[in-house]
């Protein structure tokens, strides 16, 4: 007696490798045709690499807005204070940088969008998850943030001055 498991499995096989299809037949524009000129480009597409929105003036509507948008998708890690305690790191997960160290607070508004967008070492893009303006509104409280931490009285004006003395 045959064994049929074999053929119906050839079989099986070879009617699947039938109905694949290269792709090649379908109706498409190629990047450029003689007859239709240059492929359109999709609307609300932006180049890749490219920023789509520039920084923000910052008013006191963006830096609470930032303020906001940090407490929720950045405290986790970074903390309140932006020291890079969180409440992941102290379960485990490996600590980021803190904001207040010389080097970052070197860095423009822009490598913070930039570092916020598509991420960096451990942390994941947030492209997907934060709009771009609430991007640079984080960005935006960090700076100030960044200030709070390293303030000395000296940089107050003359009347909030006396009012703490």
């Amino acid at each position: 007696m045959i064994d049929k498991k074999p053929r119906a499995s050839a079989l099986l096989l070879l009617l699947l490798l039938c109905g694949c299809n290269d792709m090649g037949t379908q109706p498409k524009q190629q990047t450029y045709s003689p007859r239709a000129g240059p492929a359109a480009t999709p609307a609300d597409t932006v180049e890749y690499a490219s920023r789509p929105e520039e920084a923000p003036s910052g008013t006191p509507a963006l830096l609470l807005r930032g303020q906001d948008r940090y407490r929720i998708y950045c405290t986790p890690c970074h903390s309140e204070l932006g020291d890079g305690h969180g409440m992941i790191v102290q379960r485990g997960f490996p600590p980021p940088p803190s904001f207040h160290t010389d080097r970052l607070r070197a860095v423009s508004p822009q490598h913070l969008y930039d570092v916020i967008t598509g991420g960096f070492g451990v942390m994941y893009p947030f492209a997907d998850r934060i709009e771009s303006r609430d991007r640079w509104a984080i960005a935006a409280y960090i700076r100030a943030l960044q200030r709070s931490q390293d303030a000395s009285l000296a940089d107050l004006p003359a009347g909030a001055r006396a009012a703490l003395q």
